[in-house]
Formats: structure tokens, C-alpha cells, sequence
């Protein structure tokens, strides 16, 4: 069960990048003909390639970026809290999102939301520090304290301050890039290796060679995920260290232990598979473990107390 969740995870956030790219690629091709550069290009300019390519890629990115907010409202019906809401546990609730931000110098306060959803979680989005909203579910402001909900939104709150948001986006933009470039090029090679001019001027060939060209970018695109969940691993260790200067190392660890206390009968709710969640769940696999997003919750766990540990020894 687990590996399929996991599948469905990587799939999902592969899907949302794979038809950004596809739609780009479109007006990228249309472009491209109109301009008669690759792949149709006589004299192959790699660097102009390079260029467009460049462009195309981070443009679909930041489109992602950009619109970040308003999908993660959309699609997982995220309610923004009104800070002046007469609710008392989500005026603290805001208040206390506030408080961390304010703590971690954030230039403007975050939109502060929850939506509907068994699944123990929460997400930090955004184009900007500016611009950002922190989400939780109800599932974990139902099986959290109040110690342990802090601890959760201070490590939201720390991917705000460390600007995670756009690090990533910039991070995919230049995956996506050279995975049309390089599609590009190999399927260019492709064709002057194995057909003559007058079969590259059928419409048939045309067809074929746009559909090779969106394979090998989804391979390469697969590929790229690997590095980029590997970036993405490295940062919650970052947020976690984040989370517990802003919420203190107690109600950080404690948040840790709390989701892990969960995560083997954690409900999984695939409409965040592209923000930035917290996401408990573990794949069971080697190769599933290549396109975690977060790293094991007890390395996690770990990794503070050693840091407390090694801050102690310091003060002493």
C-alpha cells in the first residue's frame, strides 16, 4: 500500500511539471519553426537552443511559482483565516504563525489557512516571503497539543525564511531545461542518423519526431526529480533546524516524534503532492527512496538531538 501511495505521489508531481513542460514545449516548437531553429535547423545552433530552452524551462517553473498560492487554495480547499475571527482556536492559531514569523524576520506576515483532510499535515507555499501561506490540516490540529502544533509551523515558517520556495523553483527550472535540451538534441541526432532529408520533410516524421521529443523529456524530467527530492531532503534538514530556533528544540522534537507516532497509520491525502508538505509517509523501496521529498523521520529526530547535544557540549 505504502508503494503504491508513494507512486501515486511521485506521479502526481511528475504530472504537473510533465504537462507544463509539454504545453511550453508546444509554443516552444511553434516558435522554433516560425524562427527556423531546432530542430529543423540547418547549421545546428546549440547555444541559441541552450537559450531558448533556458527560458522555456524556468518560464514553466515560475508559472508554478506564481500561481502557487491560488492552486494550493484550489485544490485543497485551503480556508484563509481572518486574524479578527471570533473562532478562538484559530485566532490562536493565526497568532501564533504570526509570532514565528515575526521571530524569523519575515518582511510581511503569511497568510495563515487549514483545509479539510484526515491526513496529519501541513505546507508552506508561495511566490515570495512576501506572499506566502502556511497551511495545516485538520487531521493534525485534532492529533497534535499545542507544543507539538508549534514545532510543525515553526519548520513551515523556517521554509518561508530560507526561501525554499523559490530555491526549488529555481533548482526545476534548470532540470527542466536541460531536459529540452537535451531531448532536443538527441532526437536531432536521431534523425540525421537514420533518415534521409526527404523522409524529415513528411508530416509523418514531423509527428514522430515531437512525440520522441516529449519522451525523452519525460525521462529526463524523471531522472532530474532525483536530484531535485535529493536537494528537497537536504532543506527539511534545514527547516527542522529552522523550526527549532523559532519554536524551541523541545516542541520541534516533539512534533518529530509526534508524526512518527502516526506514520503507520497515516491517511494519505494526495492533493498536496506538490506543495511544500510535511509528508510522513515512508516508501518502502530503495528506488522509491531516490524520489523522497523528506527524509526518514527518525534521521530527522536524530539529526536534532545531535545538534542539542552538540550545543550543550559547546556550552559547557
Amino acid at each position: 500500500m505504502k508503494a503504491f501511495q508513494m507512486g501515486k505521489r511521485v506521479m502526481l508531481f511528475l504530472a504537473v511539471n510533465v504537462l507544463i513542460m509539454i504545453t511550453l514545449s508546444i509554443v516552444f516548437s511553434i516558435v522554433t519553426r516560425f524562427f527556423h531553429l531546432p530542430p529543423r535547423i540547418r547549421g545546428f545552433n546549440y547555444s541559441t537552443l541552450m537559450v531558448f530552452c533556458l527560458v522555456w524551462g524556468m518560464g514553466g517553473a515560475f508559472i508554478s511559482l506564481a500561481l502557487s498560492r491560488m492552486m494550493a487554495k484550489w485544490f485543497m480547499g485551503v480556508q484563509v483565516i481572518d486574524p479578527r475571527t471570533s473562532d478562538p482556536n484559530l485566532r490562536d492559531l493565526v497568532h501564533t504563525v504570526h509570532s514565528l514569523a515575526q521571530r524569523a524576520g519575515l518582511p510581511e506576515m503569511p497568510q495563515v489557512g487549514f483545509y479539510e483532510s484526515p491526513e496529519v499535515n501541513a505546507f508552506a507555499t508561495g511566490p515570495t516571503k512576501s506572499r506566502s501561506l502556511v497551511a495545516v490540516s485538520t487531521g493534525l490540529l485534532n492529533a497534535m497539543n499545542r507544543e507539538q502544533v508549534e514545532g510543525v509551523l515553526g519548520h513551515e515558517i523556517a521554509h518561508i525564511a530560507n526561501g525554499d520556495m523559490v530555491t526549488m523553483t529555481l533548482l526545476q527550472g534548470v532540470v527542466n531545461a536541460f531536459a529540452m535540451f537535451l531531448a532536443r538534441i538527441i532526437v536531432f541526432a536521431i534523425n540525421q542518423a537514420s533518415r534521409s532529408r526527404d523522409d524529415d520533410n513528411r508530416g509523418g516524421g514531423y509527428f514522430m519526431q515531437y512525440l520522441l521529443i516529449h519522451v525523452f523529456e519525460t525521462v529526463f524530467l524523471l531522472l532530474g526529480s532525483i536530484v531535485v527530492s535529493w536537494f528537497s531532503r537536504w532543506r527539511e534538514f534545514r527547516a527542522d533546524a529552522g523550526g527549532a530556533r523559532y519554536a524551541g528544540q523541545g516542541n520541534m522534537v516533539g512534533a518529530l516524534r509526534a508524526l512518527q507516532r502516526f506514520q503507520d497509520r497515516a491517511v494519505v491525502d494526495d492533493r498536496g503532492s506538490s506543495l511544500q508538505t510535511l509528508k510522513i509517509s515512508s516508501p518502502p523501496s530503495r528506488f522509491l527512496k531516490l524520489f523522497m521529498s523528506h527524509p526518514p523521520l527518525e534521521q530527522r529526530i536524530a539529526r536534532l538531538e545531535k545538534s542539542s547535544l552538540g550545543t550543550i557540549d559547546k556550552s559547557t
